[in-house]
């Protein structure tokens, strides 16, 4: 049985995996290579665990073999006429799931089912998975399209499975300025087919040095709409969708959440205190980006460093890993006249200094991001996976480390925040008016 929080978002239903609770041994009537029968003590339990944390739950098996065919039998369709009613009703969902799963070689194939008890039955049409690995599997009944002969060199290299898995994803960019609008033409130029572009800020004339896609003759314009107009004309079958806004913001924090990946390309810290806790709450991988020029008094460049940090669940968060200034959080979720005001009295950090910013360095960060996200669908990188890089481009060095949740940490396994969705207040905390 696997338990699942239910979120609906507009037009996009998730199921966010909670836990999983096998049946006992015991609990089976009878077992062999083709068929099982499993007594109610098996699954009641869970049911009871799904009432207990609002959750769905959802009757899992295998049709076991290589060839083994993942579409449910007479068998399973008598079955799921015997306890829909009964898992509806225990759990206090109103729903009652299916999945069924049959193994290919290192992958899996898979149908799957939600029915409610009043509105029907709709179908589980991919499955999205992440950890140190990520697979998002479209469902058996799905027809991937023939791949676009222009990513013949992208197959050549990994594959058709992988190349159409990109043009399945959808992503989402928090940021469309120097790392932003790197990663994203990158993405599409990969063959990411849906993107979501989210910025607040217009283009100004010092922004075209770095920005992807950008003229003199745009600005003034909004960054997000710079940056659609150039990569639809990369890619005319691209679905871009734009916020002008801030993640900080509460309903655009909720339309970022129907993403499946999510690239943070923004400079503020309370902007990545939204992604770090979404990585969280909706199990949605953030390939988080930093990059910081120093220099001396005299102007001269001493420090090109870089930072790209993969939050899912099991890595330490951006509080965790202390890379978030919390002072300068608190200051960017005032008003501007409260940040003046605080600034002013010496309680808050002052905002708006413009940072030094270098294309081929936000360039450099940029595809390191987006090697990780190749990586983590390909593996070609080393079984035991760091979740952050650190450039030195100044030094020419790479490093990497792993960092976990602190403990009691809202991050932590054992504080229950996996997956635990749309729950008011919503990512667990407080949002500006």
């Amino acid at each position: 049985m696997l338990l699942a929080r239910r979120v609906a978002i507009g037009d996009d239903v998730r199921l966010l995996g909670r836990s999983l609770h096998w049946v006992d041994a015991a609990s089976y009537a009878e077992q062999s290579a083709c068929h099982l029968i499993i007594r109610s003590e098996g699954y009641v339990g869970a049911l009871g665990r799904a009432e207990a944390d609002d959750a769905v739950p959802i009757w899992f098996h295998t049709h076991p073999g290589t060839s083994g065919v993942p579409l449910p039998s007479r068998h399973d369709e008598q079955v799921d006429r015997d306890i829909a009613e009964l898992f509806q009703m225990r759990s206090g969902s109103g729903f009652y799931g299916t999945l069924i799963a049959s193994p290919r070689s290192t992958d899996f194939v898979f149908s799957g089912t939600l029915q409610h008890e009043t509105e029907g039955v709709s179908a589980i049409d991919r499955v999205w998975t992440v950890g140190d690995r990520w697979r998002l599997v479209q469902s058996f009944a799905a027809h991937a399209p023939a791949p676009d002969p222009i990513f013949d060199r992208n197959i050549r290299a990994f594959g058709p499975a992988i190349q159409a898995v990109l043009g399945d994803l959808r992503v989402a960019t928090i940021g469309a300025g120097g790392t932003g609008s790197a990663v994203a033409e990158q993405l599409v130029r990969l063959g990411v087919r849906h993107l979501l572009l989210v910025d607040n800020d217009e283009l100004s004339a010092s922004n075209v040095t770095r920005v992807y896609g950008s003229t003199q003759r745009d600005v003034g314009r909004p960054k997000v709409e710079v940056l659609r107009d150039h990569l639809t004309a990369i890619a005319p079958d691209l679905k871009c969708e734009i916020i002008q806004g801030m993640a900080t913001l509460k309903p655009v924090a909720r339309t970022i959440c129907t993403s499946d990946l999510v690239f943070g390309c923004t400079d503020d810290n309370a902007g990545r205190l939204v992604l770090s806790r979404l990585s969280t709450y909706f199990l949605t991988p953030v390939i988080d980006l930093g990059v910081l020029l120093s220099s001396d008094a005299s102007g001269v460049l001493t420090g090109i460093d870089g930072r790209v940090t993969t939050l899912t669940p099991g890595a330490g968060c951006l509080v965790c890993r202390n890379r978030i200034d919390m002072a300068r959080a608190s200051a960017e979720l005032r008003t501007p006249e409260e940040r003046r005001r605080l600034a002013d009295e010496g309680y808050a950090p002052a905002l708006g200094q413009v940072e030094p910013a270098v294309v081929a360095f936000t360039t450099a960060v940029a595809a390191s991001a987006v090697n990780e996200l190749l990586d983590r669908f390909i593996g070609y990188g080393p079984l035991e996976r760091p979740n952050e890089t650190l450039l030195r481009l100044h030094e020419r060095e790479t490093s990497s480390n792993r960092a976990l949740p602190r403990e009691a940490h809202y991050c932590h396994p054992t504080v229950g925040k996996w997956g635990a969705g749309a729950e008011e207040p919503f990512l667990g905390q407080l949002w500006p008016a």
